[in-house]
């Protein structure tokens, strides 16, 4: 008779799990919805997080545990389908559960729910043999929930990380185009964009065909000068939107470690402005300044777009040759004094001050005086072979507009 019942629990026992009796498996089913419910109940009372969870998203939770016990189940019965066992465990979770419940917090989950496992588990054996198989078992399979939550939220972190780098690049073209504003800062409020702050333009070329590297290289240089980006890889343009003050000293070093996160070749920073739903014109600048930085082979790197105004005016940008007239000669005229003939005498005699004076009629320390006051009005200084660049072409550029009626 014995020898017939040890056959017969053989049997039983090689029917699924070769370590466990079919009475247990059948016993761990009917104990299945306790077990969730036992496990929600630790959760609220351990975790004061989880007890300010809405109804629907504690509920979102139990849907959780309850299909990871299901699984232990199934899994007992064949081990050889953990991987898609657990993966389903949250496959079948609310689609936004990674947004109300960090990884933290969900390993803080699955660790409560193993330890009402590991209690109550071993109360269902028939036997230490099989109490010693189910407690490494709930082990095994925790590990493999762990690993499938990790998986999940880090498919989640992509699918929000490829959605933001699609949302971000709208972001940049907007800029670039000009776009209307509310859109453009509605969608940079959603990348976490402060629209109240100041706002610059970098554009240059990206160090590579790859753009996530590019990406990475730039965000990691911002991250470490402690400034939000935004980035836009257009073909072989890479355009940055800086955020914050970057002028003194301080701000021209932000630049200069923000433009090593470019490849060969120039980089153009547009002007600061005051705001995101200005930056459309810092982006114009920048563009411009990049296609005429050409025509100044010893620019520096970057080099600001007020900079190129003289290659800029000579590449046909109106905007370049409105600032000059705005910027150098209107303040000029409407000084007086002789200013603009003296800065022009000046120059047309090659900078050398006596000639400059006897051409005027003039004391050359008048001549002196005039200049510095040229440089006050301006911030350009007539000796300096750069500056008297910028003056000489607004002055001729002064003339055209003043012959054409537009001032």
């Amino acid at each position: 008779m014995l020898a017939v019942m040890s056959s017969a629990a053989a049997h039983e026992r090689s029917s699924d799990h070769p370590d466990l009796s079919a009475t247990t498996l059948r016993k761990l089913e009917r104990a299945s919805g306790g077990m969730a419910a036992a496990s929600i109940t630790a959760m609220e009372r351990q975790l004061p997080w989880f007890r300010r969870l809405s109804a629907d998203q504690r509920s979102g939770v139990l849907l959780v545990t309850q299909n990871g016990v299901a699984g232990f189940v199934a899994w007992l019965r064949d081990p050889q389908q953990a991987l898609r066992l657990t993966a389903e465990a949250f496959r079948g979770a609310p689609r936004d559960l990674a947004r109300w419940v960090s990884l933290r917090q969900t390993v803080e989950l699955v660790r409560i729910a193993i330890e009402v496992f590991e209690q109550q588990l071993p109360t269902l054996a028939a036997d230490d043999a099989e109490r010693a198989v189910l407690t490494e078992a709930v082990l095994r399979y925790g590990r493999e929930i762990a690993f499938a939550a990790a998986t999940s939220y880090a498919a989640a972190a992509e699918a929000r990380g490829a959605w933001d780098a699609r949302l971000e690049a709208l972001v940049v073209d907007g800029i670039v185009r000009g776009d209307a504003e509310e859109s453009l800062l509605s969608r940079a409020a959603a990348l976490g964009w402060d629209p109240a702050a100041e706002a610059t333009v970098l554009v240059g070329n990206p160090t590579s065909d790859d753009p996530p590297a590019v990406l990475y290289e730039v965000r990691s240089r911002a991250a470490r000068a402690g400034r939000p980006v935004l980035i836009g890889v257009q073909g072989s343009r890479l355009v940055v939107v800086l955020a914050g003050p970057v002028d003194g000293p301080a701000g021209a070093d932000v630049l200069t470690r923000m433009a090593a996160a470019f490849g060969a070749g120039p980089v153009v920073a547009g002007p600061t402005l005051s705001s995101l739903a200005e930056a459309h014109r810092s982006a114009q600048d920048a563009l411009s300044g990049l296609r005429a930085v050409v025509a100044w082979p010893a620019a520096p790197r970057p080099v600001r777009s007020t900079d190129l105004l003289p290659e800029r005016a000579l590449a046909g940008d109106p905007e370049a040759e409105r600032q000059l007239v705005d910027n150098v000669v209107r303040p000029l005229v409407d000084a007086g004094g002789s200013l603009l003939e003296t800065v022009d005498a000046y120059l047309e005699v090659g900078g050398v001050l006596e000639s400059c004076a006897r051409q005027l009629f003039v004391h050359p320390n008048t001549v002196r005086y005039r200049l510095r006051r040229v440089t006050e009005l301006t911030g350009r200084n007539a000796s300096d072979p750069r500056d008297a660049l910028v003056l000489r072409v607004a002055l001729a550029v002064g003339r055209l507009a003043r012959s054409r009626g537009f001032w």
